[in-house]
Formats: C-alpha cells, sequence, structure tokens
C-alpha cells in the first residue's frame, strides 16, 4: 500500500453523501476534502479566529464555538457522521464530548496521538517526554490536557455504552491493525451507540 495521508485514510471512513459533523475542524481540510470528493454536507465546529476564517474562505458552514460547552445547538441524530480528529486529547470533559458525539450523530470517528506508540515508551524509558511528529510539543508547551493510547480508548468506549465498528492506528500514511497501541503513532476508532 502507497503512503497517503491520514485525512485520506480517514475520509474512507465516511460515507459518500454525508451529513458530516467535524468537531475541532481548524483550517476545514477534510470537510473541504469530504464535500468535494464524497459529496457530503455539513459543519465545522472550531474556536480559533484563524480557522473559523480559513473555513469560510473554503466555502464551509463553520460555527465558532468552544466544544468544552458541549452541543447542545443540535438535535439527538442531526448527523450521519462526527468527527473528533486530534481533539479528545484538548479537552476537559472528553467522555462527555463523547457522548454528544453519539448523541448528535449516528457515527462517530475519534483519532488521537498514540502515546503508547513504541518511539514514545523509548523516550519514556529514557526519562523524558516524548516529542515526536503525532505529540510535537515539549511538556510544558503543548496544548493537550491529557495523552491516551489505543487500549485506553477501547476501555473507555466500552465504559460509555459505544459500540466500536472499526478500529486500527495510522503510521505514516499506512492502516495498522496488528499491534496498533504498539506499532502505530496514531489512534482511529469509529464508533456508534450500543
Amino acid at each position: 500500500m502507497s503512503e497517503r495521508s491520514d485525512l485520506e485514510l480517514i475520509a474512507e471512513l465516511v460515507p459518500a453523501g454525508s451529513r458530516v459533523l467535524d468537531l475541532g475542524c481548524g483550517n476545514g481540510e477534510l470537510l473541504a476534502h469530504l464535500r468535494d470528493r464524497k459529496g457530503c454536507s455539513g459543519y465545522g465546529i472550531e474556536i480559533a479566529d484563524a480557522g473559523v476564517l480559513a473555513c469560510v474562505q473554503r466555502g464551509l458552514d463553520v460555527i465558532q464555538l468552544n466544544l468544552e460547552d458541549g452541543l447542545a445547538l443540535f438535535d439527538d441524530h442531526s448527523f450521519d457522521v462526527v468527527l473528533q480528529l486530534d481533539t479528545l486529547q484538548h479537552l476537559r470533559q472528553t467522555e462527555r464530548m463523547l457522548h454528544e458525539t453519539a448523541r448528535v450523530g449516528r457515527i462517530g470517528i475519534v483519532s488521537f496521538p498514540n502515546f503508547a506508540h513504541w518511539p514514545n515508551r523509548l523516550q519514556v524509558l529514557a526519562g523524558r517526554m516524548p516529542v515526536t511528529r503525532a505529540l510535537p510539543y515539549e511538556w510544558y508547551d503543548t496544548p493537550n490536557l491529557r495523552v491516551g493510547t489505543y487500549a485506553d480508548f477501547e476501555v473507555l468506549a466500552r465504559k460509555s455504552g459505544l459500540a466500536v465498528t472499526d478500529s486500527f492506528g495510522l503510521q505514516r500514511g499506512r492502516v495498522v491493525r496488528r499491534w496498533p497501541n504498539l506499532r502505530a503513532s496514531v489512534a482511529v476508532f469509529r464508533f456508534e451507540r450500543a
């Protein structure tokens, strides 16, 4: 398999024509990709002014909102797919946001840096916090409130009443299904309400 972007690999999980809510959409790159290549529609949620502006410049519908406030402005099952990519580690109320994701969407897709990836383990063994492509910040300036692992999310999903329908790791544009907790820098989960 040739290397592809994480964006393209995650986009494959989204059915064509879906109504999508992208939580923490950043500059809207994935939402624009889904609109242009898969005929999807929907909204992005972003807190940063620069991200909101970039989304507007791409012609996307975007709402400036702090995810810590929840998703009360959306009714149950408003979307086919809710994306939460590279956002969980920035939230104080992770479990609450997973419940909100399952409430407003039929399918949830999350991704986050996998702290259990083997290079991270080696750096911790050497007495240092990891700095990698997936975790690019020093411990003292990171926007991450927490770190998580592929295995930890499996436990959280069960505890939260979510049915994981697909899961894998990503490592430099490749899907990792064998030992993803050890071999992948990014964890990806597709889930539904159990």
